[in-house]
């Protein structure tokens, strides 16, 4: 029953990390910027449902509101900071510095106001668990894994079906044609800033929901996430999506042998060896 629990503890946590990478992989394709700040909005989200549950709203308004508000903050990072340093055709170096100082702007900023401590929620829903087949699940899990497999297929829908998503598409593949066929990259880059920043939101609340928010946690889901997307294929979808999840679940199930501390190192493990031996990821297209 360990090795069962283990396993859909594993999916649980690799639905909500797959949302992360794929939020990175859409972003990071389009606009070519490692957005290390993505981490910085992936707090936030927690910490403004945080704040609207203290104030007595719903969680589910919680949600939304962090969502319209990670969206906002997103388009004003790529259209007051990446857009400028662009102008000033400034390194990739340059842009990175940049994000991992915003990162840190955020974290601590967050920290002076709700304080460095883990703050937990108070809903009643948090506490709730539900068993079945001997395996045991807080509502909220629940609740993580159902958003988080609906949001990756739509995310798919959206990217391949919808005008807004072919355009997107079209930016990444080749942005100085995008350029010159009256695409707009630069709008283009802040709608897709927006977005990835509004679907970050999702896992960054829903966890918050189940272990509290705290300024720091989001700087190693990331890096996990960035592993997942690397791991994946740069630019796929699906490819980061999968890769986040068999890197969770082989996390949980390394419990099994090695201490909790040490199960972090079979990512980097994961990592080397595409690196080795697929370094162009497990779904990139020719």
């Amino acid at each position: 029953m360990l090795l069962l629990q283990l396993l859909i503890n594993g999916l649980v946590t690799g639905s909500a990390l797959g949302i992360i990478a794929i939020s990175f992989s859409l972003a990071y394709s389009t606009t070519r910027i490692f957005h290390v700040a993505h981490a910085g909005i992936y707090t936030l989200a927690g910490y403004v449902a945080y704040a609207l549950e203290k104030s007595g709203a719903p969680d589910i308004v919680g949600l939304l509101a962090a969502m319209a508000i990670c969206a906002v903050a997103g388009a004003l990072i790529q259209s007051e900071l990446y857009a400028r340093l662009a102008q000033r055709r400034a390194s990739h170096l340059a842009v990175l510095i940049a994000s991992l100082g915003l990162l840190a702007v955020i974290q601590n900023f967050l920290a002076s106001v709700f304080t460095p401590n883990i703050l937990p929620f108070g809903s009643a829903w948090r506490g709730r668990t539900l068993s079945f087949g001997g395996v045991t699940l807080t509502e909220v899990q629940i609740a993580t894994l159902v958003i988080c497999l609906a949001v990756f297929p739509c995310s798919l829908w959206f990217t391949r079906r919808t005008v807004l998503g072919k355009q997107i598409r079209a930016v990444a593949s080749n942005p100085f044609l995008a350029e010159i066929t009256a695409l707009r990259p630069q709008r283009t880059f802040v709608i897709v800033m927006a977005i990835a920043s509004a679907m970050v939101a999702i896992p960054g609340a829903l966890v918050a929901f189940d272990f509290g928010v705290q300024p720091y946690d989001g700087t190693t889901v990331l890096l996990t996430a960035t592993i997942a997307v690397i791991a994946g294929g740069i630019g796929s979808l699906t490819g980061a999506f999968l890769m986040a999840m068999l890197i969770s679940v082989l996390q949980n199930l390394s419990l099994l042998v090695i201490s909790g501390e040490w199960s972090v190192g079979v990512t980097f493990l994961i990592f080397l060896v595409f690196m080795l031996f697929r370094p162009r990821g497990l779904f990139t297209r020719r």
